[in-house]
């Protein structure tokens, strides 16, 4: 199996290493690519969108595993950076991503019966090469909420 993934990502557009000297907005880009990568080909969700607005919210990834409707905040950061891209995710940005979450369930017409928020943490090395560590189920919402109203 771990040759069949490995000729997998040689053949299939995987992004490709990072620049040396890349900007924010560029390592920004770089991280959710293989998020995105990595959610469709490694975890076989449907993506919906990428980079979802409303207001001034913003939600990286949603996507769908079966009748669960996922919440992806992808965090690109250094290898070595102090705090991880999970750790990251405080208190004050998991209620901006509530409300955010929240919008979007509020616009669709048929609501979905569960909801999940995962993190997607890429630790970028300094020769460019992204790693991807997934956090599936992370605590956002409170046990007794309902998208259905």
């Amino acid at each position: 199996m771990k040759l069949f993934n490995s000729l997998r990502k040689i053949f299939s557009r995987w992004p490709e290493k990072l620049a040396p000297g890349s900007s924010r907005a560029e390592r920004g880009r770089y991280g959710e690519d293989l998020a995105v990568a990595h959610c469709e080909r490694e975890l076989g969700y449907r993506i919906v969108a990428r980079n979802w607005r409303h207001k001034r919210y913003e939600l990286d990834i949603i996507c769908w595993e079966g009748p669960v409707l996922i919440f992806v905040e992808v965090r690109a950061r250094a290898a070595d950076a102090l705090v991880s891209g999970f750790h990251s995710v405080d208190r004050r940005k998991k209620k901006v991503l509530q409300r955010a979450c929240k919008a979007y369930i509020n616009q669709l017409q048929n609501r979905p019966k569960h909801v999940r928020f995962d993190v997607i943490d890429i630790a970028i090395a300094p020769s460019g090469e992204g790693t991807v560590h997934h956090y599936g189920n992370v605590p956002l919402f409170s046990k007794h909420y309902t998208c259905q109203s």
